[in-house]
């Protein structure tokens, strides 16, 4: 397929884009960032980068990005700022509101004034959409939350909604995305190595997780097969507490695991922000074997080995 790539050269797209270039995808990467990498690929047709603002409304008006996205046959947009990555100040959460909502409206709406949109769209939402909860535990079929970043993913999703009839649309509530380099794991890793590591709060929050290579592959599967529409929970069948998920990292580095992060103190670093990590909830996906889709890391023990193994250059 030809494939509009929207916020994918972050920590999901570092393995996203070489995985669809391997399946011989055509791909246009859309980002703020100059073009980096995939010089072989550039040069060979295979793969084009516009360093534009997709959350500018002005970018989709006219010009290379409209240009680009009446050639396509599918779409991918996993935009969005880091959720819990620094306090959330009013700034922030109006960046966090501004780099989903706004690019995914100005998308939708250049989609419906084309004669032939895309055939598909994938856009990325998140387990924020339940709310948090230590006790409860949620499906594709569970209602919204009522915190701020339930509220921000029905919205979202609600943006991406307004896509044109003819384009299929699937959401993917992404759970925590378990890589090497980045994300929560990217951040716990250096602290467990040093044998300081240790669960977050209580210990007793839900992670419901997802490793990234089998994240990239569903997205993958979902752009290749009519049968996908509608939400889909991108997270593995095994949600787990925190301090279970603690436990098995300590293990897999053979470090220990008991010193446990403070609460009060991550909320001194990240403010709101740290209830993402000290609240969680439990997701799971009732949808995803339907589909077919199977998981290479459905284990906790497998997805950590997996995401701890250095990296090859």
């Amino acid at each position: 397929m030809r494939l509009l790539l929207v916020g994918c050269t972050g920590f999901v797209g570092r393995e996203l884009v070489p995985q669809l270039l391997a399946a011989k995808h055509q791909l246009i990467l859309v980002s703020r960032k100059a073009a980096s990498g995939f010089d072989q690929e550039r040069q060979a047709g295979q793969l084009e980068w516009l360093q534009i603002n997709p959350a500018d409304p002005n970018s989709w008006l006219d010009g290379p990005l409209l240009t680009a996205l009446a050639q396509v046959e599918g779409v991918v947009n996993l935009a969005g700022e880091p959720i819990a990555e620094q306090r959330w100040t009013a700034a922030h959460c109006q960046k966090l509101e501004s780099s989903r909502l706004d690019t995914t409206r100005a998308l939708v709406k250049a989609m419906s004034q084309l004669k032939t949109p895309p055939r598909v769209l994938l856009n990325a939402s998140a387990v924020g959409y339940y709310g948090t909860s230590p006790d409860g535990y949620f499906t594709e079929k569970s209602p919204c939350g009522q915190d701020f970043l339930a509220h921000l993913c029905e919205r979202w999703e609600a943006a991406a909604a307004a896509k044109p009839s003819a384009t299929r649309l699937v959401v993917v509530r992404i759970g925590i995305v378990l890589g090497p380099d980045g994300g929560a794991l990217g951040k716990m890793l250096p602290v467990f190595r040093l044998g300081i590591g240790g669960p977050v709060g209580s210990g007793l929050q839900w992670m419901s997780w997802i490793h990234r290579t089998d994240l990239c592959q569903l997205i993958e599967k979902a752009l290749k097969e009519r049968a996908w529409s509608g939400v889909v929970n991108g997270v593995a069948p095994e949600p787990v507490p925190m301090a279970s998920f603690a436990e098995v990292l300590g293990k897999t580095l053979g470090r220990p695991s008991l010193l446990p992060v403070p609460g009060p103190l991550l909320k001194i670093l990240l403010g709101d922000g740290a209830r993402v990590v000290l609240e969680g909830q439990q997701v799971v996906s009732e949808r995803l074997a339907g589909l077919g889709f199977r998981f290479n890391y459905p284990d906790l023990c497998q997805a950590l080995s997996a995401a701890t193994m250095p990296t090859p250059h």
